[in-house]
């Protein structure tokens, strides 16, 4: 399985990044979502240097010309609700893609930092065969995404998965390594941080990035 690491080439992302971690600038959620938006654009299109394409003709006013399209046909996957920026990043870029959501959450225990992942709904058209892009701007444990991804699995295997994240935990993306198929899956971190702590948060990282994008919940 391949890990693809942004923070160890520096590049546009590390700007975003920046923004995004700091706490002076967060406190804005038009810019913490645009910033989510930016790094799912350069992700996809990242993604799709790893594609297959197919010579097509087409004609321009002048005459014929060879060009190149996609063979594959993708499927974007989102973790819901703090994935929808990053998901219209991808989106803007892969404008033919077929969309699927899962929502899934962490219910946590009465007492302790325990909790369970529940997922609730799900709306996904077949992934049977497909290039399956399945993005969350939080890998910290890892179970969500697995949940999510099992739950797509009702819809068919798709031929290729990739799992892409704004900021993993070494831990996150250990157990996607242990939970799915390592010969067709591609993980993409915009970082990877070292641990995290008792509730389950990365750290550093940068919070939850559901209430800053769109609020706290009660």
């Amino acid at each position: 399985m391949e890990i693809i690491d942004f923070a160890c080439k520096p590049s546009l992302v590390s700007r975003y990044m920046r923004e995004l971690r700091d706490v002076n600038i967060q406190n804005d959620p038009l810019r913490f979502r645009d910033n989510l938006r930016r790094i799912g654009q350069i992700m996809a299109y990242e993604i799709s240097c790893r594609m297959t394409w197919h010579d097509e003709e087409i004609t321009t006013p002048l005459g014929p010309c060879m060009c190149q399209e996609c063979s594959e046909q993708v499927v974007l996957a989102t973790i819901l609700r703090a994935g929808l920026p990053f998901h219209e990043g991808f989106l803007s870029f892969f404008d033919r893609a077929e969309n699927a959501f899962v929502s899934a959450y962490r219910k946590y225990r009465e007492k302790g930092d325990s909790f369970d992942v529940l997922v609730e709904y799900l709306a996904s058209p077949s992934i049977e065969g497909k290039t399956l892009i399945l993005v969350d701007p939080m890998l910290a444990t890892g179970s969500s995404m697995e949940l999510g991804y099992k739950a797509l699995l009702t819809k068919g295997s798709p031929a290729h998965i990739h799992v892409a994240s704004v900021i993993a935990s070494q831990a996150g993306v250990d157990y996607v390594r242990d939970h799915f198929p390592a010969d067709r899956t591609t993980v993409w971190c915009g970082a990877i941080d070292p641990e995290i702590n008792s509730h389950s948060y990365i750290v550093p990282g940068l919070g939850d990035a559901g209430d800053l994008a769109y609020g706290k919940k009660d």
